[in-house]
């Protein structure tokens, strides 16, 4: 009986080890190609686009994109305090426009300025 469970429970280790993703190669960038840093938030929350779902978007030169190849939960909670649906947060990237939508190719959430305060 014990060598049942002990099975069961390797077998399951494996399985949930083997079915991690992989790191994507939008976490890559393309040393040929320039990186520009934007805004990046919630579509509909904060940069004004129309639709009712919570999708990553992008503003470049005060124009909003919604975002192919990176989504709004892959970099944390979107509804935190933090999150992309209460701030717009600086982003770097890589990427181009295509059918009105920013198809990324590398896209990197920067640390949110520290505030400091005055003495």
């Amino acid at each position: 009986m014990k060598s049942i469970f002990l099975f069961l429970f390797f077998s399951l280790v494996a399985i949930a080890t083997f079915s991690q993703s992989k790191d994507s190669k939008i976490n890559v960038p393309d040393s040929t190609k320039k990186i520009i840093t934007l805004d990046a938030s919630c579509g509909s929350c904060q940069l004004g686009l129309k639709g009712d779902d919570c999708l990553l978007a992008v503003r470049i030169d005060g124009k909003s994109y919604y975002v192919t190849g990176s989504g709004i939960d892959d970099h944390g909670d979107a509804h935190g305090t933090d999150g992309f649906c209460n701030a717009i947060r600086k982003a770097e990237a890589q990427g181009t426009i295509v059918d009105n939508r920013f198809v990324a190719t590398y896209f990197k959430l920067l640390l949110p300025q520290k505030k400091t305060s005055k003495k």
